[in-house]
């Protein structure tokens, strides 16, 4: 596989983990240097991780994996949106301001759920390279690096959206939307519905 393609790969592949930082920078009220970091370095790992582990399961267990890999992405990123959802609407109803969430998108295992789930996809990559007996690793450390460099700059230009007028108060809402959207297209694009 040519660097072009693996690249061309890379990007495509970041553009969940891309709506993820954005959705989670239009959230918090200031976002400091610690969640850049914390953000890229759990997007790009699970981004390179998975393609790997990817290869090193593909030769027996692809089959099983494939039948459930959408379901645990649309579940994860439903309960992240779902708690985001009902946190944004509970402020919304008290008539409180909702530009920061109850809880940190950048932290903990909120941020280890989203990783994930933004990964997911990246799984069955490592399957298509176990099946085409292409070595995983160096194609892995690209798309892990290029992931961590786009999740950054989702998170910067969500902060620089969120102070937008007509998105203040709304943050919250709109960040479990966007996430509850990627669940239900990761569904549509694995042919649920």
């Amino acid at each position: 596989m040519s660097f072009f393609t693996v690249f061309l790969l890379a990007v495509a592949l970041s553009m969940d983990a891309f709506a993820v930082a954005l959705a989670s920078g239009c959230a918090i009220r200031e976002i400091r240097l610690r969640q850049y970091v914390r953000v890229s370095a759990a997007f790009g790992f699970f981004q390179f991780f998975m393609p790997v582990l990817g290869w090193f399961l593909g030769q027996s267990v692809h089959h099983f994996i494939e039948a459930w890999d959408h379901w645990l992405a649309f579940v994860l990123l439903a309960w992240i949106g779902g708690n985001m959802l009902r946190s944004g609407i509970g402020g919304l109803r008290k008539a409180e301001p909702v530009a920061c969430p109850r809880s940190d998108p950048t932290a903990g295992w909120n941020l280890l759920l989203l990783a994930v789930a933004t990964s997911i996809d990246a799984l069955a990559v490592g399957l298509t390279f176990a099946m085409t007996d292409t070595n995983a690793f160096l194609p892995s450390c690209l798309i892990g690096v290029v992931c961590a460099c786009i999740s950054a700059c989702g998170l910067f230009l969500g902060k620089k959206l969120s102070s937008l007028p007509m998105l203040n108060g709304w943050a919250e809402v709109l960040g479990g939307v966007v996430l509850l959207g990627i669940g239900l297209n990761i569904l549509h694009e694995s042919g649920v519905f």
